[in-house]
C-alpha cells in the first residue's frame, strides 16, 4: 500500500495496481483482497491504493505506473447505494470506511478513480470491474439521477470491464498483457466488455442477431415441406446434346435428413456461439421506455453462461457512433478453482496501516465463512443475478472446514462462534439442475418461480453433512446461519429445518416472505405465503422439540413496483395478526439493469413479452406514496398514524381507523411527548436483544421486530439484521 511496503519486497514497481474504495482487509468476502491474492498466486506484484483523495490524481501516482495496468474498483458495494438511502439522502456512515467515517468515495467511484487514473498515467492501461461496473455495463437507468445513463465503459474510458466473477478472465488478461500483447487485441475473453467500432465482428463468420425493435412484421416465407422429396431447384446437365442445343435439366433428389436432438443442440450451440444479439441504442432507450423494458428482458435472458450469445448496443449516432460490446458471461469457477481461490494465505485482518481503528464491515465478518457463490432464486429487486449469476459455485467442504480452524487459530478475538457459513444464500450449497445438459440450455430466469423446476435438485444433505463436520471442530462452540434462507427450498428438506433450528439458530433467523400480497410477489419472482406458514410451522415445531426459544424474523419491501396502497394495507394487517412489529423497513431502490428497476423506470414488465400494450405495472414513484408505504409497515409507531390516517381516508378505507382489534390505526395521535416514551416503553433496545438471544452485537441498521407488550410482561424483542442495498 505504499512506496516503504515496495522498498521492504525489494519492488522498482508493480505490475497491477488496484484503486478501491474500500478499506483494505486482507480477507476473502473483501474483492480487492481476493484479487490481489489471485495474482499474487500467479507471480505478479500487486499493490493496492486504498479510498484515495480524488480531489486530484496525486494519490492515484503513490505507488508508481504500473506495469500492467490499473484496476479499478468502487468496492465491495456499488457506490450510490453505499452513499445513499433509498430516499437519496446521504448516509452518515460508511461500513467499509476506518470508524465507519463517511465521504470517503466520491459518488460512482468507478468513474472518478479511472479517470483519474488515467490523468495520473495517460498512457497506462485501465480495467474496470466490481459489482458497480457489472451494474452499468450496459445503457441503464439511474435512480439517484433520474435518468437513463449511458454504459460505464464510454464514460470511464476504460479498455477494459470484467463483470461478474472474473477470475479466470483476470488471469488470462493479466499473463497476455504480461506476455506483451496490446490490451485493445484482447477481445475473446469471456465476462468482458469494451468498446468498439460501430459494426465490429469478431470475425467474418460472425452473424448478428437484430433485437432493436419489436412487433415489426418482417417478411412471410412459405414453410418447406418437410417431406416434399424433389428439390424446387433445377441444375443443368454437365454435357450438353450433340447437335449443341442447350442441356436438359434433371431435377436433384434430396433426402430428408433427421438429426438427433444432441445433434441439434450441437448445432444451434455452434451458431450461438458466433451470434451477437443486437440490443437497443443507448439513444433509443433513453428516449423510450419501451424499448429500455424489451432490452431489459433481451439481456437478462441471455444470462446463463450456457447458451448466452455475446450482446452489442450502440453509443451515439452518424460518424461518432461506436458500439459496446459484451462477450458471453464467465463460465462458472469449479469446486477446485473456488478452492484455490479461497485457500490462499491471507491474513485475515485490515491492513497494519489501520492502526485501532474499527472497521464496521470487517467486525460483521470476521468469524464468518463464505461457502457458495450465486443464486438461482432470480429476484427481480436483486443485484446477484447480474452480478454473480444464476449457477451456484460451491466450495469443496475439507476446504471450508480448513477456514474455520484458520479462524479459530488466527482471528483475534474469537470465542469459539462462528457467526456464519453461508453467502448469498443460506441454503442453495452444492444444488444445481440434475442434469448438466439441461443446465446449459435452460432460459428460465427462476429455478424456483413460479414453481421449483422438477430438473432443480433440492437435496440439502450435503448442507447438513458440512453443518456436522463444522460443529465437531474442537474449539468451535457455536455455528450460526445468518445469511438469508431460501424457506421455500428448506421446506423440501424438513430434515435440514431440523438441523439448522436445533443447532444453528441463535435465538433469531431471519427470512425474507417480502410481501403478503400476490400482485407485488408475482413482480418480484417470490413465492407465496404458504411456503412462509409451511416454514414457520417446521420452525415452531423444532424449536419447541428443542427446548428454546426462538423468532422467525420475517423482512418485506415497501414501494416495490407492482405493489398498490391497497396491497400494502393488507400486508399491514397481516404484520398485526401476526403481531409483527418492524422497527425500520426497507424501501425499494432500483439499482441499474435490476429487472424490477426495469419497472420501475417504465412502468412494463419485462417478465413477459414487451409491446407497446402490453401489461402496465402499477409504480410508486412519488415520495408521499413512497412514505405511506414505508408507514404501513410501520402501523404501530405513532409518528406514521397521521399519514396512515390521510391514505385510508384517500383510498375509502375509514373502516380502518379505530381503536378496534380490526383497527389499523386510531382516530388521534398521542401529544408530541408521549410518542417517544411509547416508542422506548415497546422497543426494546439492540443491546438488550443481542444479550438476550446470545449475539455479541447487531449489524449497523438493525431492525427490531416484537410482539406488543402483554399484561404483566413486557413486549417480546427480537432482531432483524438488516440489508444494506444488496441481498
Amino acid at each position: 500500500m505504499s512506496r516503504a511496503e515496495m522498498d521492504k519486497l525489494g519492488w522498482d514497481s508493480c505490475d497491477v495496481i488496484i484503486v478501491t474504495g474500500d478499506a483494505y482487509i486482507d480477507h476473502p468476502s473483501f474483492g480487492m483482497a481476493l484479487v490481489g491474492r489471485l495474482l499474487e498466486a500467479q507471480g505478479f506484484r500487486v499493490g493496492i491504493i486504498s479510498q484515495p483523495d480524488w480531489s486530484s490524481a496525486d494519490a492515484f501516482r503513490a505507488l508508481g505506473k504500473p506495469n500492467l495496468y490499473f484496476g479499478i474498483t468502487a468496492g465491495n458495494m456499488d457506490s450510490m447505494i453505499n452513499r445513499y438511502t433509498a430516499d437519496r439522502k446521504i448516509r452518515s456512515d460508511d461500513a467499509y470506511t476506518p470508524n465507519g467515517e463517511p465521504n470517503k468515495r466520491p459518488d460512482r467511484a468507478v468513474l472518478v478513480y479511472s479517470q483519474r487514473a488515467r490523468e495520473a498515467y495517460p498512457d497506462a492501461n485501465v480495467v474496470i470491474g466490481s459489482i458497480e461496473a457489472s451494474l452499468r455495463r450496459i445503457a441503464h437507468y439511474d435512480y439517484w439521477s433520474d435518468k437513463v445513463r449511458r454504459s460505464i465503459l464510454p464514460d470511464s474510458k476504460a479498455d477494459l470491464l470484467l463483470f461478474g466473477n472474473a477470475e479466470r478472465a483476470l488471469v488470462d488478461l493479466t499473463h497476455r498483457l504480461a506476455a506483451g500483447e496490446p490490451i485493445k487485441s484482447i477481445r475473446d475473453l469471456r465476462g468482458t466488455g469494451f468498446m468498439v467500432p460501430a459494426g465490429w465482428k469478431p470475425d467474418d463468420d460472425w452473424t448478428e442477431a437484430n433485437s432493436t425493435r419489436i412487433d415489426t412484421p418482417g417478411k412471410i416465407e412459405p414453410h418447406p415441406d418437410p417431406y416434399e422429396m424433389k428439390s424446387k431447384e433445377t441444375q443443368s446437365c454437365a454435357s450438353g446434346s450433340a447437335d449443341g442445343a442447350k442441356p436438359d435439366t434433371a431435377v436433384l433428389e434430396k433426402p430428408v435428413l433427421i438429426l438427433s436432438r444432441e445433434e441439434r443442440l450441437a448445432a444451434m450451440k455452434e451458431v450461438r456461439a458466433k451470434t451477437v444479439v443486437r440490443l437497443p441504442s443507448y439513444e433509443q432507450v433513453k428516449d423510450d421506455a419501451v424499448m429500455y423494458a424489451h432490452a431489459s428482458r433481451v439481456f437478462h435472458l441471455e444470462s446463463n453462461p450456457g447458451n448466452a450469445r455475446a450482446l452489442v448496443q450502440a453509443h451515439g449516432e452518424g460518424a461518432g457512433a461506436r458500439d459496446v460490446w459484451l462477450n458471453p458471461p464467465p463460465l462458472p469457477l469449479a469446486m477446485e478453482e473456488m478452492d484455490a481461490v479461497f485457500d490462499a494465505p491471507y491474513a485475515r485482518a485490515p491492513h497494519p496501516a489501520y492502526g485501532k481503528a474499527r472497521i464496521p464491515a470487517w467486525e460483521m465478518i470476521r468469524f464468518s465463512v463464505n461457502i457458495m457463490r450465486g443464486c438461482f432464486g432470480g429476484c427481480t429487486f436483486c443485484s446477484i443475478t447480474e452480478h454473480e449469476g444464476r449457477i451456484i459455485q460451491s466450495r469443496s467442504e475439507p476446504s471450508i472446514l480448513r477456514e474455520i480452524e484458520l479462524i479459530r487459530d488466527k482471528t483475534k478475538g474469537f470465542t469459539g462462534t462462528i457467526s456464519d457459513l453461508g453467502g448469498p444464500t443460506a441454503n442453495m450449497y452444492r444444488l444445481a439442475c440434475k442434469d448438466k445438459k439441461i443446465e446449459e440450455t435452460c432460459r428460465r430466469l427462476s429455478c424456483v418461480y413460479p414453481t421449483i423446476c422438477s430438473n432443480l435438485n433440492t437435496d440439502h444433505s450435503k448442507l447438513i453433512r458440512l453443518y456436522r463436520k463444522a460443529r465437531a471442530i474442537p474449539g468451535i462452540k457455536k455455528i450460526l446461519i445468518s445469511s438469508g434462507l431460501r424457506y421455500d427450498l428448506a421446506v423440501r428438506s424438513p430434515e435440514y429445518v431440523k438441523e439448522l433450528v436445533t443447532h444453528h439458530v441463535g435465538g433469531l433467523l431471519k427470512i425474507a416472505p417480502e410481501h403478503s400480497e400476490d400482485g407485488p410477489l408475482s413482480k418480484m419472482m417470490k413465492p407465496g405465503m404458504g411456503a412462509y406458514h409451511e416454514f414457520k410451522r417446521l420452525f415452531d415445531q423444532y424449536s419447541k422439540e428443542a427446548g428454546k426459544e426462538q423468532y422467525l424474523i420475517p423482512y418485506f419491501i415497501a414501494a416495490h413496483p407492482g405493489t398498490t396502497d391497497e396491497d400494502m394495507v393488507n400486508l399491514a394487517l397481516w404484520l398485526k395478526k401476526n403481531n409483527f412489529r418492524l422497527d425500520q423497513v426497507q424501501a425499494f431502490v432500483p439499482t441499474p439493469m435490476a429487472l424490477a428497476t426495469a419497472m420501475y423506470h417504465t412502468r412494463k414488465n419485462p417478465l413477459r413479452k414487451v409491446t407497446a400494450d402490453s401489461e402496465a405495472v402499477e409504480t410508486v414513484r412519488t415520495g408521499r406514496n413512497r412514505k405511506l408505504h414505508k408507514a404501513l409497515l410501520r402501523y404501530h409507531d405513532p409518528e406514521n398514524w397521521e399519514i396512515i390516517r390521510e391514505g385510508l381516508q384517500r383510498m375509502g378505507r375509514s373502516d380502518l381507523i379505530g381503536s378496534g382489534e380490526n383497527h389499523l390505526v386510531p382516530r388521534t395521535s398521542p401529544k408530541p411527548g408521549l410518542v417517544a416514551m411509547e416508542r422506548n416503553r415497546e422497543t426494546p433496545g439492540p443491546d438488550k436483544l443481542a444479550k438476550k438471544f446470545g449475539h455479541k452485537t447487531l449489524r449497523p441498521g438493525a431492525a427490531i421486530v416484537r410482539k406488543p407488550a402483554t399484561k404483566g410482561g413486557p413486549a417480546k424483542g427480537k432482531s432483524n439484521l438488516a440489508r444494506t442495498g444488496h441481498k
